[in-house]
């Protein structure tokens, strides 16, 4: 999985919203579309850890300073994409972003 999520120009971010903006979620939809179609669904509640307890995890592992990002695991319905494709996904009450698959450099 590590060739599928991390290589040259992958993981597209959003504006980062501070905590004191946000809060800090335990619950609110998070959601994933491709070309209109929902492929992914479901609640911050239904994380394995809650986000509290990663956060806790990893600042024991390295030193986390503000605008650090953490990636967490996904909700069921993962799936390839391909170029042209579009990508829409978001935390409620917190942002969304829309992306674009490109072409594959060489």
């Amino acid at each position: 999985w590590d060739w599928s999520k991390a290589f040259d120009r992958s993981a597209p971010c959003g504006p980062l919203v501070p905590a004191q903006k946000s809060g800090h979620p335990s619950k609110g939809r998070i959601w994933l579309a491709v070309d209109g179609e929902v492929r992914q669904d479901a609640d911050l509640a239904e994380l394995i850890w809650p986000l509290a307890d990663i956060v806790s995890i990893c600042s024991e592992a390295v030193t986390l300073e503000p605008g650090d990002l953490i990636f967490t695991g996904t909700p069921a319905g993962v799936g390839a994409v391909g170029p042209g494709e579009t990508m829409t996904g978001g935390v409620e009450g917190i942002g969304a972003i829309e992306i674009t698959i490109g072409q594959p450099t060489t």
